[in-house]
């Protein structure tokens, strides 16, 4: 029991002053277990309170007086010792530093007609603008650009203007600025007070194209015509100098527009591009896949001469079709047809007419004739640049395929080869896909005499040097010209037959799916034929198999316009002035 102080009561009433005494209960002085107050000890109450201890002041003094003089200590450390140096920083602080961009290199045709160039900013821009060259058949050959980009804070998170598709993106680092640097002097208010080049930027080089925009120009809309009145879904086209790889066009129906899409703000347009089922994204020249048809024949043809399964001479009778045993079925026999009946056809007349029989019997076999087989067929096909990359080429192109026992296997869950298979990819159907720059490489190398080019999309000297001669007879490869030749003057390719021009072609009509109603119509050729300078690919996509006008017309309707706006790449010899 705690004893407390005793207290007294005292308490004053109104009017006169006066003390009255009360006894004290002792409850009110004694605490014990028993009347203790209903006090919350967790909030201190019912606690004595206590003064602070003249040690905890002390301590607290002390360390606030050591903190005070390390501050003091510091900041005169920064005034005096660093003072200068901090001084220095915050001048500079004031100094921004700012790109100078630098023109982007032009770009030009083999004429020097210039394709891509640049133009002086608007709205105050800090960098030219890309124009191009408003010409039909352009676009995938030029590609498009994107610009330096800036974040929202204003910085450049893209500094270099970065070429997107075609010759802008294949030149790139050739065409590309350096860009300069700049330094602006800004007060605390952020305005300019001076400024002065520490490096001035330097242009990119320009670059000449091989392509002629003229040629390239009537290709595309010979295609775009013809595409449009026969029902094509689209086209595309390659003509290549045989002598050193420089492709004189290169162009794909339908196309994009590169300003459109290197502008930018035409976004309603660029959207429609974006989902047109006809896909002008597409680069049909140098990434579409076509079954090729008939115009891989002459590269069969050679793969017979090389093998020796036949000789020039000898003729196959062609009826219309040949029959092949069913193994399971012997009552059933497989029946494999010729598009017309040819009747006994040599080498050079199966070439001609396009014999399909002929080349089922050189190719898989029949009867006493023995055929090169899948395998060499496969190896003949690859030779002429089929199925492999576009060695030495300076730009990307897709891959063929070349289908072969292997090839099935994987596709079809490990299905067997067959004859049929064979001979179906002799006559360049089943499974075998070619580009158009594929196509016109490899005829090519029969029109030069055995050389596989690169394809070249500028001119340069150093294309000779990326040739490969290919291990063949000059004798097998002039016989397949002259068919080429023959088809020409009485055979499938008639309509090329020109009375200013010696051409030597390839038809092909590849059938498309189960229903066969649909067909790619395929033209390759070479010219002059006496001394080949060019040669030739169109393919026209996906069109009625009743329409009977296609990739020949085309290239006879480039021909004739070239005889009267460009004859000199017609001739047999190099003019003065350099050009082809």
């Amino acid at each position: 029991m705690l004893l407390l102080p005793f207290m007294r009561l005292w308490k004053r009433k109104t009017g006169p002053a006066r003390r009255v005494a009360r006894e004290i209960d002792p409850d009110e002085i004694f605490l014990d277990s028993r009347n203790l107050p209903q006090f919350n000890r967790h909030q201190f109450e019912g606690r004595f309170e206590q003064p602070i201890a003249r040690r905890v002041i002390f301590a607290v003094g002390t360390v606030g007086t050591l903190i005070l003089l390390l501050f003091l200590l510091k900041s005169a450390a920064l005034q005096i010792e660093d003072g200068a140096r901090y001084r220095r920083l915050s001048e500079e602080n004031r100094l921004r530093h700012t790109l100078l961009f630098g023109e982007r290199g032009i770009i030009t045709d083999r004429r020097g007609e210039k394709l891509a160039w640049n133009a002086p900013p608007r709205n105050g821009g800090e960098f030219s603008e890309r124009r191009y060259k408003d010409a039909p058949g352009l676009s995938h050959v030029m590609g498009y650009l994107s610009y330096p980009r800036k974040d929202r804070g204003g910085f450049y998170y893209q500094v270099d203007f970065e070429g997107v598709d075609g010759a802008e993106k294949h030149f790139n680092e050739r065409l590309a600025p350096e860009h300069g640097l700049r330094i602006v002097e800004t007060d605390a208010l952020g305005a300019v007070r001076s400024e002065s080049v520490l490096r001035r930027p330097e242009g990119g080089k320009s670059v000449a194209l091989a392509i002629d925009a003229r040629v390239q120009g009537a290709l595309y809309g010979f295609m775009e015509s013809l595409a449009k009145e026969r029902g094509f879904t689209g086209g595309a086209a390659a003509l290549m100098d045989a002598q050193t790889g420089e492709l004189l066009a290169l162009t794909s129906f339908p196309e994009y527009r590169s300003q459109t899409l290197t502008d930018g703000t035409d976004r309603e347009g660029i959207e429609r591009f974006r989902t047109s089922p006809k896909t002008p994204f597409l680069n049909r020249a140098t990434e579409g896949l076509y079954t090729p048809g008939s115009i891989v024949k002459p590269f069969v043809a050679v793969a017979a001469l090389e093998e020796g399964v036949i000789t020039p001479e000898k003729t196959i009778y062609s009826s219309g079709s040949i029959s092949v045993q069913n193994p399971f079925d012997p009552a059933k026999p497989t029946v494999f047809r010729d598009w017309k009946a040819h009747g006994a056809v040599s080498m050079k007349e199966a070439l001609a007419v396009s014999s399909d029989v002929y080349f089922y019997a050189i190719g898989g076999g029949f009867e006493e004739q023995r055929g090169v087989g899948i395998q060499n067929i496969e190896k003949y096909l690859r030779l002429f640049g089929f199925g492999e990359e576009q060695g030495g080429s300076d730009f990307s192109s897709a891959v063929g395929v070349i289908p072969s026992p292997e090839w099935k296997r994987e596709q079809f869950n490990g299905d067997a080869w067959r004859l049929g298979d064979t001979y179906h990819t002799a006559i360049g159907q089943y499974g075998l896909q070619v580009t158009p720059l594929e196509a016109v490489r490899a005829v090519a190398a029969i029109a030069n005499g055995g050389t596989l080019l690169a394809p070249r999309l500028a001119r340069d000297a150093r294309a000779l040097s990326r040739a490969l001669a290919l291990p063949l007879r000059a004798s097998s490869l002039a016989l397949v010209g002259e068919g080429m030749r023959d088809a020409v003057r009485f055979g499938t390719a008639r309509a090329l037959s020109l009375p200013f021009l010696t051409i030597a072609a390839k038809t092909g009509t590849a059938e498309l799916g189960t229903s066969r109603r649909s067909v790619h119509s395929w033209a390759v050729g070479f010219f002059p034929y006496e001394k080949p300078r060019f040669a030739f690919a169109v393919v026209m996509e996906k069109g009625p198999r009743e329409n009977t006008v296609g990739a020949l017309f085309v290239m006879r309707e480039l021909l004739e316009w070239m005889s009267v706006h460009t004859p000199e790449y017609l001739e047999a010899t190099v003019t003065s002035n350099g050009n082809k």
